[in-house]
């Protein structure tokens, strides 16, 4: 599929193509696409999934070595670290590939991922962006953006809108719908498709993202987000401290200390950069009474009822700066030392600042995946699944995975919208074993129930 022919921008930067569109739209259609094409390209693909379990990688063809997962977390904040995290890793593989495609999961905002690529130096030394690729399912825009804010901006950063699924609407209605993304996105390029069959000249090679633009019309595109909501720097002796957090709206919190961090606004934001590669890697968990390690992501556990107390061991006198996923007073953050004679002394910080994200988060929406060995009966399959999308199609915004039929040598790729789904025969099981992945993502789901019900399916 790969030739081994380099193709590089002038600058030897290797350009990135970000795709993005929501739940459904057809993103996974059109990398299969791009991928199966015979362009000369050695394309690494890096996806970032929302829940728990990866089903994209599974569904993305011929592509083994070139496909990179960022999954789970906040899809929003986190994933600036976690894309710093695997961009590091691939240029340890540069050999291998002249052209980087993100797609990003259908409920994500783009612009914290476009960030990386101005906002890291290290990242931007390497990559560039080459353009941002938004694909729209005609069929379902408009209740998406009355239900989203992230389909907006995704439509809003698009240097390319591919209009997919415009078999499903009347040509009146492709019209009026053209017309409304271009009042939200004049500077955008309206492509038309069916099964996201686009020309990959249309979507790769761009050039189109334009960083100037951008600032013009959102100002406040390079201030970026952070998966922590507060920071204090404290000037800490040697000796120990104790961290002591009262009850507070969340049994557990996240939290990076840092040795040496500065008070000034410049030493801050160099400080919650780096804190953004913490966050990125999976926390350690700590338990009451244990020591707090420096430059290292921990979850504090904060189920037992009371003060909790955590410990400060301090090697040297250094000034510490404490970066917390929920700020200071929801918790009553307190410091006090340890150490004669001031045992017992609540240490202020010196400086402290609250890191405000512009996106909310939507609590009712959630992943649930359902993952089970064997096979399936496909009548008692289809019951389930028509009974289910019946009732709960409209806050279903996205079904996708594969199963296992009863003696069917091939695995069946499940991908829907809302209440609308397809069931395709794809590869043969061969020596594999015969499993079951679905994954939900939508709005009030009930887990356990679904989990039930599936495993009446089961044969």
């Amino acid at each position: 599929m790969f030739e081994n022919h380099l193709i590089m921008n002038s600058d030897n930067k290797v350009p990135v193509t970000i795709l993005t569109g929501f739940l459904g739209s057809g993103k996974t259609t059109l990398l299969n696409r791009i991928l199966g094409e015979e362009h000369g390209k050695r394309i690494a693909v890096i996806e970032n999934e929302y829940g728990e379990v990866g089903i994209d990688q599974g569904l993305v063809i011929d592509a083994d070595e070139e496909v990179f997962e960022m999954s789970n977390g906040c899809i929003c904040c986190t994933v600036r670290g976690d894309l710093i995290r695997v961009l590091g890793n691939l240029m340890k593989r540069r050999d291998k590939f002249d052209y980087v495609l993100v797609e990003t999961t259908g409920l994500a905002d783009p612009g914290p991922v476009a960030q990386t690529f101005f906002m890291d130096e290290e990242i931007s030394s390497e990559f560039t962006l080459d353009g941002i690729v938004t694909l729209v399912d005609a069929a379902h825009i408009d209740q998406q953006l009355g239900r989203s804010n992230e389909s907006s901006e995704q439509v809003a950063f698009a240097d390319v809108i591919v209009l997919n699924k415009t078999d499903l609407v009347s040509d009146e209605a492709l019209t009026n719908i053209e017309s409304r993304l271009k009042d939200m996105n004049r500077m955008t390029r309206i492509i038309r498709a069916k099964q996201a069959d686009v020309p990959v000249e249309t979507v790769l090679n761009l050039s189109a993202f334009d960083l100037d633009e951008v600032l013009k019309r959102r100002p406040s595109f390079l201030e970026p987000e952070y998966p922590f909501e507060w920071s204090g720097v404290f000037s800490l002796e040697e000796g120990k401290y104790e961290l002591i957090l009262e009850e507070g709206p969340d049994p557990e919190m996240s939290l990076v200390a840092i040795l040496d961090q500065g008070c000034t606004e410049d030493e801050l934001k160099e400080g919650a950069e780096s804190c953004v590669r913490y966050y990125a890697e999976a926390p350690e968990e700590l338990t009451p009474n244990s020591i707090i390690p420096y430059e290292k992501h921990v979850n504090l556990n904060l189920q037992s009822q009371g003060s909790k107390r955590f410990i400060l061991d301090q090697k040297k006198s250094s000034k510490v700066g404490l970066f917390t996923q929920h700020t200071a007073e929801e918790f009553e953050i307190k410091l006090k030392s340890l150490n004669e004679p001031n045992s017992g002394k609540i240490i202020l910080p010196e400086s402290e600042r609250i890191w405000v994200a512009e996106h909310e988060h939507d609590d009712e929406v959630g992943s649930i995946a359902i993952e089970r060995d064997g096979d399936v009966d496909p009548e008692k399959l289809n019951t389930w699944m028509g009974k289910l999308l019946a009732e709960k199609g409209v806050d279903i915004f996205r079904t996708k995975g594969f199963i296992s039929y009863a003696g069917n040598p091939k695995r069946i790729v499940f991908q829907g919208v809302h209440m609308l789904f397809t069931a395709q025969p794809d590869k043969e099981w061969g020596d594999e074993p015969r499993k079951n992945q679905l994954v939900f993502i939508g709005r009030n789901l009930d887990e356990e129930q679904m989990q039930k019900d599936f495993d009446k399916c089961l044969i």
